[in-house]
């Protein structure tokens, strides 16, 4: 196998995940950067026929990765990233194998770093409702930013989808969206009293204002519109909601995933179905779901102390 063909095989398998996994443009993107990655440790390694790859090879680079530093002698990689970039060289891998363009996959018996799993950085409610009182004024980019924030709490919604509604994604009348989440996969969301409210005003009162003669020519006629008339970007929508958390002292805490982290630690808490919520936020695995269940050790204890019978001195004298 010639070096070139190294990289034809790498080429069939971004076209498979293209193609047969539909990968959204993000993942996409990720599994480039780390099978690149993976690619050059090979070629300085004079590995350029994938049948030389060993089991001995896969661990050294996932060490390689572990010992890689920056300038500043940090680590360069983060567990997690690193659990990623095994996961890009297996999926390679095992193409190969299941392609029967290779005889084995040497990655499938090597271990991955263990990832410390964070809880959500959820808000509190009270900041919540500090946070959607925090945009002033009634001109149509204020309407616009709070139906943005009333948005992105009442539905959890991810911020690349918010930003990709059209005005045809919304049935206010029955209170629900059409969101397409990632793999392209579409599903319809409910949107509470608050949110619609906030959707309808800016439609009636904002939007028009900020419609401009191009906003014609953009694609898909959207929901959200910039100053300039034409889609509100990613960029921008992130800018809009950490500058209302810092006009509530939530300096450097808040961002739009901390918004739809703290919609589905709200809902767990105030009692609903962990697969409900799973299927609001559109996790493919329940797993992915379940870390929002975890609770503080202060309403554990007071979960505790109303349920058990002997939790208190009380109890424990009544059930004597």
């Amino acid at each position: 196998m010639t070096a070139d063909a190294l990289s034809a095989l790498l080429l069939e398998h971004e076209t498979w995940l293209t193609v047969e996994r539909g990968l959204a443009t993000n993942s996409l993107a990720a599994y480039r950067r780390d099978l690149r990655r993976y690619e050059a440790y090979l070629r300085r390694h004079g590995l350029a026929d994938a049948n030389a790859v060993h089991e001995e090879t896969v661990s050294a680079y996932v060490d390689s990765l572990k010992r890689s530093k920056d300038a500043d002698g940090n680590p360069r990689f983060k567990p997690a990233s690193i659990a990623r970039a095994l996961v890009a060289v297996r999926s390679f891998h095992r193409f190969c194998v299941d392609e029967g363009l290779v005889d084995q996959d040497p990655s499938e018996d090597v271990g991955a770093p263990r990832v410390p799993q964070g809880l959500p950085k959820a808000l509190t409610e009270p900041e919540v409702d500090a946070l959607l009182d925090a945009v002033d004024g009634d001109d149509p980019r204020a309407r616009r930013d709070r139906a943005i924030l009333e948005t992105l709490y009442a539905t959890g919604i991810r911020i690349s989808e918010l930003v990709g509604l059209d005005r045809a994604d919304l049935d206010l009348e029955d209170g629900l969206l059409r969101v397409l989440g990632k793999g392209s996969k579409e599903r319809v969301v409910p949107v509470g009293r608050s949110a619609r409210a906030a959707i309808t005003d800016y439609l009636m009162r904002g939007r028009p204002a900020l419609e401009r003669p191009a906003t014609r020519r953009v694609p898909g006629d959207p929901l959200l519109l910039n100053a300039r008339g034409g889609r509100l970007s990613r960029q921008s929508c992130w800018t809009i909601v950490t500058n209302a958390g810092d006009r509530v002292g939530l300096h450097g805490r808040l961002s739009p995933h901390v918004l739809r982290h703290s919609c589905a630690t709200h809902m767990i808490e105030h009692g609903a179905d962990i697969r409900v919520v799973q299927e609001l936020l559109g996790h493919a695995s329940l797993s992915t779901t379940q870390v929002y269940t975890r609770v503080s050790p202060e309403r554990l204890r007071a979960v505790y102390d109303l349920a058990h019978p002997r939790a208190t001195t009380a109890g424990a004298r009544a059930n004597a």
